[in-house]
């Protein structure tokens, strides 16, 4: 068991539940819970952002205190979760251990997509009414734990008294929603380009069939990395269409090529379009870097799957060999049992006799 998997079930979580009536007529621009104290720190709930470029449902946590001190920090264990009032073990549940402080002061996830959340069927917005809970859990011990935002927990959740599975696609740790000085609202401020949308940086019509597929990777992106945004909101437009659109070329290459079917000549253009990106595009793309690595270090690995794929059968033909044999060795070790218990019955009473010698017989 992990550290943090430890901590987690040790923890001593407290519970805030979130109730929002009439969903649809609150502004979601802006949608927050009122203020909730867990451990002496002031706390709010963040629905965000439900704009009209994004397509996604999303929860933050984040500190609901004024700007603290120099060197503040909090070391939180927290789970976010959107009930389903149909049936509680679809609930969505998202958890993760984070240090909030100056520069992140926020922290989320994307939940599910917008329209499966206004699907009343779904179970998630019942009556025009959605239920969040956050449990958090502030402590002073922080385990030496990087939390990478594509590794889920392994084990289940309890919410109240109900435990709830969460599925590999409902469960994510949770990142970082900006960084850098924040406001006491969680907000960075810098200019007005933390409300710029990626449909106001870019020409959308102008897009071919093909990079118009880009622009859900790219919306989602942006969400998770608003400085992907906010570093191109004094380039040219010109230069931010280049931009964007090599960039959706890599999200989409790594997102729909497998595995199995990278060729020479994709790795060839990836590496081409990855140099170009990070030399001129400004982009900070070291939380991509790893991925297109792993991309463009698919023909080496293919070559040593294959190795090992060989070496792996010749391991497995020769462990049936060994135990065909020793199947045989079994077998002629029982008869040769046997064959002593015969010799050895057969030699009792039994006199040897000089072959070339006559007979004979006694004279009286």
């Amino acid at each position: 068991m992990g550290m943090e998997n430890q901590w987690a079930e040790s923890a001593d979580f407290e519970k805030f539940t979130w109730e929002i009536e009439d969903f649809s007529k609150q502004n979601v621009m802006k949608l927050r819970s009122k203020r909730f104290k867990i451990r002496g720190c002031t706390w709010r709930i963040l629905v965000y952002p439900l704009r009209r470029d994004v397509n996604h449902f999303s929860l933050y946590l984040m500190v609901a205190d004024s700007l603290p001190p120099y060197g503040w920090t909090r070391n939180t264990f927290f789970k976010l979760a959107l009930i389903n009032q149909k049936d509680r073990k679809k609930s969505i549940v998202k958890e993760t251990q984070q240090r909030f402080k100056g520069g992140h002061q926020s922290w989320g996830s994307l939940f599910l997509n917008l329209s499966d959340f206004n699907d009343q069927k779904q179970g998630y917005l019942v009556r025009n009414t959605c239920i969040i809970e956050a449990h958090i859990c502030v402590s002073d011990f922080t385990p030496g734990i990087k939390v990478h935002p594509n590794c889920a927990p392994a084990h289940d959740t309890i919410l109240g008294d109900q435990t709830t599975e969460a599925s590999s696609d409902e469960r994510d740790t949770i990142s970082p929603r900006n960084s850098g000085t924040s406001s006491g609202e969680g907000e960075t401020q810098e200019g007005n380009s933390v409300n710029l949308t990626l449909r106001e940086l870019i020409d959308l019509e102008s897009l071919g069939a093909e990079e118009t597929a880009f622009v859900p990777l790219l919306e989602e992106v942006c969400i998770w990395h608003p400085a992907l945004i906010q570093c191109q909101s004094k380039r040219t437009r010109g230069f931010r269409q280049w931009a964007f659109t090599s960039l959706g070329h890599v999200l989409h290459f790594l997102k729909t090529k497998k595995v199995r079917d990278i060729s020479e000549e994709d790795i060839k253009h990836l590496q081409g379009l990855w140099k170009e990106l990070v030399k001129s595009s400004g982009f900070d793309l070291a939380w991509l870097e790893p991925y297109v690595n792993s991309a463009l270090g698919v023909k080496d690995y293919m070559e040593r799957a294959k190795q090992l794929k060989k070496l792996k059968d010749n391991v497995v033909s020769l462990e049936i060999k060994m135990k065909k044999l020793r199947g045989e060795l079994a077998a002629s070790e029982a008869q040769f049992q046997v064959a002593r218990r015969d010799l050895s019955q057969v030699r009792k009473g039994f006199q040897e006799m000089e072959l070339n010698a006559a007979i004979g017989y006694a004279m009286f």
